[in-house]
């Protein structure tokens, strides 16, 4: 069920930003089996399915410094994370698939009711290559302007950086602007560059989203797409 936490109108909304992993695509079982691969390689125990998506969100480094939760050597935190991505990288679709739905949602959200199509990016904490190269593999690249990671700025998700610069880049005030995302980042990241804030809860952290109380939430991509009436 849709749960409006302010009033607004979506359908007027002419710059979407969308979350990658937990939003449009689920990559847990990827995101998992490259994180155990890791830890056996340097031989750390592996993780249960359950912690490693709750670690998942900060990118890639952030998810290899908490899965080897207690180590101070930093070089071995570097050497883990090349690792990780070099594993990952080959095996980034070997489970991944777009969530049920998506890619009609996506044709709705890209039209207007007047036709005048919405600019659609995605903002992720991803490296930017391997969020486009799973986008395209997927088949739903075709439908984004631009594709961003934690990479392509100075800072990444929570800090708005990444947001208020696309705002600028196509021109849209704030207001005239949505973020959809399955966590409290993308919430945050949405809420600190002025924009409105859609959280996603078929993502990996349903309960951490609905604590940072995003001005909408729903609860499947069919009800996200309804948001958006071409």
């Amino acid at each position: 069920m849709i749960q409006f936490n302010r009033p607004f109108d979506p359908g007027k909304m002419k710059l979407l930003i969308f979350d990658l992993d937990g939003t449009l695509i689920d990559s847990r079982q990827d995101l998992i089996n490259s994180m155990n691969a890791t830890l056996s390689h340097f031989g750390r125990p592996e993780l249960s399915p359950e912690v490693i998506t709750a670690y998942v969100g900060d990118g890639p480094p952030m998810l290899v410094r908490r899965a080897f939760g207690d180590s101070t050597d930093e070089r071995l935190l570097r050497e883990a994370t090349e690792f990780f991505l070099a594993f990952y990288s080959v095996h980034r679709i070997d489970c991944t698939r777009a969530f049920p739905g998506v890619g009609e949602m996506l044709v709705s959200a890209q039209a207007s009711k007047n036709g005048v199509k919405r600019y659609l990016t995605v903002l992720s904490n991803k490296p930017a290559d391997l969020a486009a190269s799973i986008l395209a593999e997927l088949g739903i690249g075709r439908f984004f302007k631009s594709v961003y990671g934690g990479n392509s700025f100075s800072t990444q998700k929570p800090d708005p950086l990444g947001a208020k610069t696309i705002l600028e880049q196509t021109g849209t005030p704030p207001e005239l602007g949505l973020v959809v995302g399955d966590s409290p980042n993308d919430v945050l990241t949405g809420r600190s560059a002025g924009m409105w804030t859609c959280g996603v809860t078929y993502g990996f952290a349903p309960s951490t989203l609905r604590l940072a109380e995003p001005d909408l939430l729903v609860d499947t991509t069919s009800e996200l797409m309804s948001l958006f009436p071409s």
